[in-house]
This record gives structure tokens, C-alpha cells and sequence, in this order.
């Protein structure tokens, strides 16, 4: 866990009791794609996130609960099955996921990006199509480029309709990244 962390959750800690009744788990993964920003809630993963720490920690803070700090128990199944990902030993996490910070709308996007298989892309098209919005390009693509649950709701499988990858929170590396070891992997 960083610095800038570990001084985010010191504001938290005073409150906490140490009773295994926090609103969220918080903490970093380090991997090939860089640094993940992880937050765990009782409903399940809530943040996989490129964001930096003091914006997640906002934002869950803000939208999902106010006593936050760490516990590995509840974040190192997530740190694990990353790893497995990423060495090509998972294809499907069994995390569960918490769309609390996304849209109404963006959830819905992401729950039909969910159904996208390991191994293989769609477009944002077809996902618009899925959706009952075909003409929805731009918003689609809003919802994607917000996805609070990277990698774990894999918004990198969609590509442009051109097939070209277009645009990832993590950046076009990550993205292409991802999708190469989805390929190997397939």
C-alpha cells in the first residue's frame, strides 16, 4: 500500500473499532497493467480502478460508505485472482461486483459488457444494440470510459466499430495489453 494511502485511511482509523464492521476495504494492486485501486464493499468489488487514490477514496466515500480502511481479508481474493488473470491461469473471475458507482444507465452498459467472452471483443455498437440504443455511440462509450471495475468488468474487450481499440482508463497499453493476454490465454 502507497504513502498517499495509507494517510487517506489514517482519517478513517480513529473511528474504526478494528470489529470487522467497515463500509469498505481499500487498497492497491500493483500489476502489469499498473496501479489498481481496489475497494471492497459487503455487496462485493465496488472499485478496480486506474483512478488515483484520493479520487477513489472520494468517491466511495461520498457514494457508498464512510468508514473506510484495509483488510486483506477482504482484499486478497481480488489481489489473487489478478494475479491468476494475468499469468493466464483465470479466465473468469468469480469476484463479485458492485456497480454502485456507476450510472443507471452505465450499469446497464456494463452488465451487457460482463456477457462479452474471454478471448474476444465486441464492439460498442453491438453492445448499443444490446442495450435497445443503437445510436447511443458517444454515451456507450461514456459509460465504458467510466467503468469503476476494470479489468474484473472487462470494458477493454469493446473496441471502436471500426475494430481499432479506441479509448481505455488505463490507457491504449493496458488495453492492448489486456487483450493479449486474453488471446494467449483463449
Amino acid at each position: 500500500m502507497s504513502g498517499d494511502l495509507e494517510a487517506l485511511l489514517r482519517v478513517t482509523s480513529d473511528t474504526y473499532r478494528g470489529d470487522g464492521q467497515l463500509d469498505v476495504a481499500l487498497g492497491t494492486y500493483d500489476g502489469a497493467v499498473g496501479r489498481l485501486v481496489l475497494a471492497v464493499t459487503a455487496r462485493g468489488l465496488v472499485a478496480c480502478s486506474y483512478e488515483d487514490e484520493h479520487v477513489v477514496f472520494e468517491r466511495v466515500s461520498n457514494q457508498v460508505g464512510s468508514l473506510i480502511g484495509t483488510d486483506a481479508r477482504r482484499l486478497d481474493p481480488v489481489r489473487r485472482e489478478l494475479d491468476a488473470y494475468f499469468s493466464g491461469r483465470l479466465r473468469a473471475f468469480s469476484t463479485r461486483v458492485d456497480l454502485t458507482l456507476a450510472t443507471p444507465f452505465a450499469r446497464t452498459v456494463l452488465q451487457k459488457t460482463m456477457a462479452v467472452p474471454y478471448g474476444t471483443t465486441t464492439t460498442m455498437g453491438r453492445i448499443g444494440e444490446l442495450i435497445g440504443r443503437p445510436r447511443a455511440l458517444r454515451a456507450v462509450g461514456n459509460a465504458l470510459g467510466a467503468n469503476p471495475v476494470c479489468v474484473i468488468v472487462p470494458c477493454h474487450r469493446v473496441v471502436r466499430d471500426d475494430g481499432e481499440p479506441g479509448d481505455y482508463a488505463g490507457g491504449p497499453t493496458a488495453k492492448r495489453h489486456l487483450l493479449t493476454v486474453e488471446r494467449r490465454g483463449a
